[in-house]
């Protein structure tokens, strides 16, 4: 097998890999996990080391050669949080597509307290009625679809540094210059969890000039 996938070149390989003790839905739901601990631990949740030190074996051995959408729901607390109590949800969707009724069945076994942002991770369409519940429900809510998560958009070699300000950084900035606008619907902003009014400070390395920062704020 690897003499034939290997004489392909075009990642066959991998995938026939991936394939051999389990189906292509684990290996998604392994790579969109993974993405999404590495954002979660961008943003400042308390993600466990152990958790990124598990193989794609591992996390077969654990959860099953076809995962139960259910068993994948993880919630990671803020480092800043002194009780270690704030902090975010995670809860995967299945594959059917998502209605009212299931974000109001989802709603409603969550425990509010504590909670700080919720991410549902969609296999379909939500409709409009589903979107609306979301976006009344009084705890920030974001949406990924999977294949949103597949690859970390940040970790791309052609992708600049982000970092977000603090408040106190922020306001000394904009006594001395004139923000540009960025987006809070883009990728990167998403990926960070971005809301209206934070500024980030972007850095681009290479090029003309060796490096070179820019600070946006997001609209």
């Amino acid at each position: 097998m690897e003499s034939q996938a290997g004489s392909n070149g075009d990642g066959s390989c991998i995938i026939e890999a991936a394939m051999e003790e389990g189906s292509m839905e684990s290996y998604r739901y392994y790579l969109s996990r993974r993405t999404l601990l590495e954002m979660l631990t961008d943003r400042g949740y308390d993600v466990p080391p152990a958790e990124f030190s598990r193989s794609l074996s591992d996390f077969r051995a654990v959860f099953g050669p076809n995962p139960e959408p259910s068993r994948l729901r993880v919630f990671f607390p803020l480092i800043t949080s002194p009780s270690k109590k704030e902090g975010i949800l995670v809860i995967y969707c299945g594959t059917d597509k998502i209605r009212k009724a299931t974000i109001c069945g989802i709603l409603l076994q969550i425990n509010k307290d504590g909670l700080h942002r919720l991410i549902l991770v969609l296999q379909s369409k939500m409709n409009s009625h589903a979107r609306k519940v979301l976006d009344e429900y009084p705890i920030k809510a974001e949406i990924f679809h999977i294949t949103e998560l597949l690859m970390n958009i940040t970790k791309h070699v052609l992708m600049p540094k982000h970092e977000i300000l603090s408040a106190q950084e922020k306001r000394k900035l904009v006594n001395k210059y004139k923000l540009e606008d960025k987006q809070g619907n883009d990728a990167i902003a998403r990926y960070y969890g971005l809301e209206k009014g934070q500024v980030v400070k972007i850095t681009y390395k290479g090029g003309i000039f060796d490096s070179f920062v820019n600070y946006r704020c997001v609209s």
